[in-house]
């Protein structure tokens, strides 16, 4: 495509055709809207500085007695455990909580005595956008009593003050998991925290 400016003296003299004209400026603002788009910032944030949770590992079986515990990876990298606890706030059926049931829960818990160092929690935490984005394979009944045991990871709205939990991973009598590249590495971090947890 070829573009051809007219300004100055040169306009003056050249004299142009106005079919002309009104084709070069017609080329110069479609050019401008190809540019306009990639000219912007970029942001890569992939979680809000004021979220409060990004990851959560969860038990639940019903089966025979009651269990439920479990851990959640705070903003700062604290890992917070809970176990049977009297009262707590589940996301609904579309993994959705609020920013004041999130605190309650995290009130319940009990600091493990475990910090995740910032570059780990800055690499994993970078890949929640990408798995949020992702599909999550069909449920298949894998087991009977064995409970449910998920991996999730949120997002956080400022605006609606509303978090969204992503399956990355479920196992036990149901299975499934995040089709996201980055899920299984996630999944294994989580999972290799939890065997420390119950190591305790």
């Amino acid at each position: 495509m070829q573009i051809i400016l007219y300004y100055g003296p040169i306009f003056a003299d050249s004299h142009p055709d106005r079919t002309e004209m009104k084709s070069s400026a017609r080329n110069i603002i479609l050019l401008l809207l190809l540019v306009l788009p990639f000219t912007g910032c970029k942001k890569n944030i992939t979680v809000s500085d004021k979220q409060a949770i990004l990851f959560e590992f969860e038990y639940v079986n019903y089966a025979w007695s009651y269990q439920h515990y479990g851990f959640i990876i705070d903003g700062d990298g604290n890992v917070l455990s809970y176990k049977n606890p009297d009262k707590w706030n589940f996301p609904d059926r579309e993994l959705r909580i609020s920013e004041n049931q999130v605190a309650e829960n995290i009130s319940i818990c009990t600091p493990a005595g475990i910090k995740i160092p910032k570059a780990d929690l800055l690499k994993y935490s970078a890949h929640i956008k990408n798995i949020a984005a992702s599909k999550v394979s069909a449920l298949k009944n894998a087991a009977d009593d064995a409970g449910s045991a998920e991996y999730l990871c949120y997002q956080y709205s400022e605006s609606s003050g509303m978090y969204k939990g992503t399956i990355i991973k479920m196992e036990g009598d149901f299975t499934c998991e995040n089709l996201n590249f980055y899920s299984r590495k996630v999944a294994e971090w989580m999972k290799n925290i939890n065997n420390i947890l119950t190591l305790k």
